[in-house]
């Protein structure tokens, strides 16, 4: 089912009085969606890992009526995650997991968790739970088209480091595909609890944003910069599918992205998903491992916002 493909940042709904933390949110989508919200009139922080560099890009928010903030985040730190965590007060209506890594070469977390598990699922799933008792609407979780790639069809739950057996594209689609099953969890535990929160996902197809420029192969870059020029769409409108489950009325675990064809750009639009990251047992086992790799739980219904 497809939204109108009219729909852009213009049409997002009053955010006047609503506060909203997007991660990464220093370059590419992070910082179109932070300047897309500001402009409905929210007050958006940008949770990002090197303040200076957020700071620069607060700056290009041309914001006509909200507010914009710089908190310091790293989110391949649990520490640096709880402090964040720890210093929050006060209602936080959005929280957009939305930074990550991409296909890089192999490295470890401080904690020691493969950089993208560890990164773009680790940090996320012990941030969105730490900050679950202040969010009153929802989470959305950037998740990639990648999610489908051909090497990694499901969760390597025996090896989730991928130790000994490192890809830079497998560890990026496990981590995508983890962003999924973590969405449709949480979805569930919600529900469980009565609680009034949504999580959603979104995808913003191929725009063309600075993390492709990070990838460790050189035949992949060279490759990505000739889609980023011909094939690719810009950072705002690859922000349009987060932004759309940011804001509009969608049923909880939605997956969000482009409406042309294979997902690459267009209008956001309802999506479908690959049937590894549709498993509810899948999105259970995972839950339960990174409940143990991060030392954090859901939150009980006596912290949540819910239902009247």
């Amino acid at each position: 089912m497809a939204t109108k493909q009219t729909w852009n940042a213009s049409d997002i709904v009053d955010q006047t009085g609503r506060t909203a933390v997007v991660t990464g949110a220093n370059s590419g989508l992070g910082i179109a969606t932070v300047d897309a919200l500001a402009r409905a009139g929210a007050h958006v922080v940008l949770a990002v890992r090197d303040v200076k560099r957020g700071e620069d890009a607060a700056r290009t928010v041309q914001s006509a009526k909200g507010t914009v903030e710089v908190r310091r985040l790293d989110l391949a730190d649990l520490a640096s995650v709880r402090e964040f965590a720890e210093s929050w007060q006060g209602d936080l209506d959005l929280l957009i997991n939305n930074a990550g890594v991409m296909n890089i070469p192999e490295a470890s977390t401080k904690d020691g968790f493969e950089m993208q598990f560890g990164t773009n699922h680790l940090g996320h799933f012990a941030l969105t739970n730490l900050l679950l008792p202040y969010v009153t609407d929802r989470v959305v979780t950037v998740s990639s088209g990648s999610h489908r790639f051909p090497g990694s069809p499901h969760m390597h739950f025996d090896n989730l480091n991928l130790t000994g057996e490192y890809s830079p594209t497998v560890a990026y689609s496990q981590s995508k595909l983890a962003n999924l099953l973590f969405t449709l969890e949480l979805q569930s535990q919600l529900a469980a609890e009565g609680s009034s929160v949504r999580a959603l996902a979104a995808h913003p197809g191929w725009a063309a944003t600075q993390l492709q420029s990070h990838d460790g192969s050189a035949v992949r870059r060279a490759f990505m910069a000739v889609g980023n020029r011909f094939i690719a769409q810009d950072n705002t409108a690859g922000a349009l599918p987060t932004l759309y489950a940011a804001t509009q009325d969608l049923p909880g675990a939605s997956y969000l992205g482009p409406d042309g064809f294979a997902e690459m750009r267009g209008g956001p639009a309802l999506v479908g998903r690959s049937a590894a990251a549709s498993d509810p047992e899948s999105a259970v086992r995972l839950w339960a491992a990174s409940e143990k790799l991060t030392g954090v739980t859901f939150p009980r219904l006596a912290d949540l916002a819910v239902s009247v």
